[in-house]
């Protein structure tokens, strides 16, 4: 176990190193001037956020990912659909309503929208979209059909929003579908799913585990629409205090208690599922229940060392450097918006697990340096046009519509297993180090740039762009591998037409 959790501080090193180095030199620099207090905390920060993401990935593997699995596979194997989807509904309710990015969003939104009935509304989102991906792995339906569905609903709901005259809630209907696939919820979701794809079997078993996290992606975005009609008012939005002394001394105890429950919560009605499913139905061994619970166990202390060191070090940093930077600097502001998406990715916990299971799943072909490069390629592009946008000041809409066409669009040119892996890779790659350190600066950004009135309008939307992107550079490195695929069989083919009929040995 000491073994493996080495390998896991080594891994979390290398991906939160470039972040940290990069905030660091610019600390030394005339752009932006942080006071002594403040690198210090950035820096325990940072080796506070690699033990936090490496006892997360230890408890993923331990625990998260077996569970979803168990789960999966043994309701499937019960054969009892209407118990499979009534299970897999209530359980996306529930787990999406514990998520703690979930309430960080509701409560910017309680001034013109009741909060609770907003969590519960993307919960329901979430429930009947994840029921809608279990009976396309069931039925064993084409994805990309369902996506350009979906997606042409989502929209028309937009289109109805603009009639309405409810344009200033778009980029919060967007961003709900990156906030609610969490790092809770991501693991357990996507082990669920090849846990029913793999026991269902079929030709494409592999294609099919993948998908569930697209699908629960388009859930909330269609409901936070649905919902914003019946909105009163102008959406309210008041600038946190972002500063390094709200996120220490006392206020950091709370902030390490309250998020010590948020997990907590969100943990626990999962193994509250998992009990009462492994007594009805599953009936493991001891020696998996002893694993699972070591696991439940690293996972909690690691999401809470990560959660909380975000809150405090990188939180605050974020902020600065997006107010003071996009202030001397706005050019350099696109260009550090693009470097920092690159090097962000990386650190982001589900991010880790979803590769690990796309190289299992894929046997190889889809490695896990390919995924990184393709979504550190992704982020960085969405950041730096996102900083962009706040500099000219134009509609989102600008940005989604023709990249969400360009997706659909490639859907129809890759091996379906890409569009799957793509369409699960944007919400796995807005976690809550994006909502942490990336949404915190491009806010201070446009509270410089554009004043606090428009921070809605214009800072909001970037985890949309950080969820949409990484669906054409996934795509394209799936185009890439047809077209290598095919020009190997177009030499191959010219060197077997090219042979020397005299090399040929004739049998008598």
């Amino acid at each position: 176990m000491l073994k493996i959790l080495l390998g896991k501080l080594k891994e979390s090193l290398m991906a939160v190193l470039p972040v940290t180095l990069i905030v660091l030199v610019i600390s030394f620099t005339p752009l932006v001037r942080f006071s002594a207090r403040e690198t210090v905390v950035f820096a325990v920060s940072a080796v506070f956020l690699i033990v936090g993401i490496s006892l997360f990935n230890l408890g993923a593997d331990l625990a998260m990912t077996p569970m979803g699995e168990h789960v999966g596979s043994g309701l499937t194997k019960s054969k009892k659909l209407k118990v499979l989807l009534s299970v897999c509904f209530v359980m996306g309710v529930l787990i999406t309503v514990a998520e703690p990015d979930l309430s960080v969003l509701a409560e910017q939104v309680k001034a013109v929208m009741n909060n609770m009935l907003l969590i519960v509304t993307v919960g329901a989102g979430v429930g009947l979209f994840l029921v809608i991906a279990v009976l396309k792995i069931v039925f064993r339906k084409n994805l990309s059909t369902l996506l350009m569905f979906f997606y042409m609903m989502l929209f028309a709901v937009c289109a109805v929003l603009i009639e309405n005259g409810k344009n200033d809630f778009l980029p919060l209907a967007f961003d709900s579908g990156g906030v609610t696939t969490g790092p809770i919820t991501v693991p357990f979701i996507m082990a669920l799913g090849v846990g029913i794809a793999t026991t269902i079997g079929g030709r494409n078993a592999n294609e099919n585990s993948f998908g569930l996290i697209a699908l629960c992606s388009i859930g909330p975005m269609i409901a936070v629409m649905a919902l914003s009609l019946s909105a009163k008012g102008d959406l309210a939005y008041s600038l946190p205090d972002y500063s390094m002394s709200a996120a220490t001394g006392l206020p950091l105890a709370k902030a390490v208690l309250g998020t010590l429950r948020e997990v907590a919560v969100a943990l626990g009605l999962i193994v509250l599922f998992f009990t009462v499913l492994q007594v009805t139905v599953l009936r493991l061994p001891k020696k998996k229940i002893l694993q699972i619970i070591i696991g439940i166990s690293y996972t909690l202390v690691g999401l809470v060392v990560f959660l909380t060191a975000v809150k405090v070090g990188f939180m605050p940093i974020g902020f600065r450097l997006g107010q003071e930077i996009s202030q001397n600097n706005k050019a350099l502001a696109v260009v550090l918006g693009f470097v920092f998406g690159m090097v962000v990715v990386l650190a982001e916990p589900a991010v880790h697990v979803l590769n690990k299971q796309v190289e299992e799943i894929t046997g190889g072909g889809v490695t896990k340096l390919q995924m990184l490069i393709a979504l550190s390629i992704g982020v960085g592009v969405s950041i730096g046009l996102s900083m962009l946008r706040i500099i000219c000041g134009f509609s989102l809409l600008y940005y989604l519509i023709p990249g969400y066409l360009i997706s659909l669009g490639l859907s129809f040119f890759v091996p379906k297993l890409y569009t799957a892996i793509a369409f699960d890779s944007g919400g796995v790659a807005s976690g809550p180090l994006t909502s942490g350190f990336i949404l915190p600066m491009a806010i201070g950004a446009c509270a410089a740039l554009a004043g606090e009135g428009s921070i809605l309008r214009l800072a909001f939307g970037v985890v949309a762009m950080v969820a949409m992107t990484p669906l054409i550079t996934i795509q394209v490195l799936g185009f890439k591998a047809v077209l290598s695929a095919k020009v190997r069989q177009k030499i191959t083919m010219k060197r077997i037409l090219a042979a020397d009929d005299e090399q040929i040995i004739y049998f008598e």
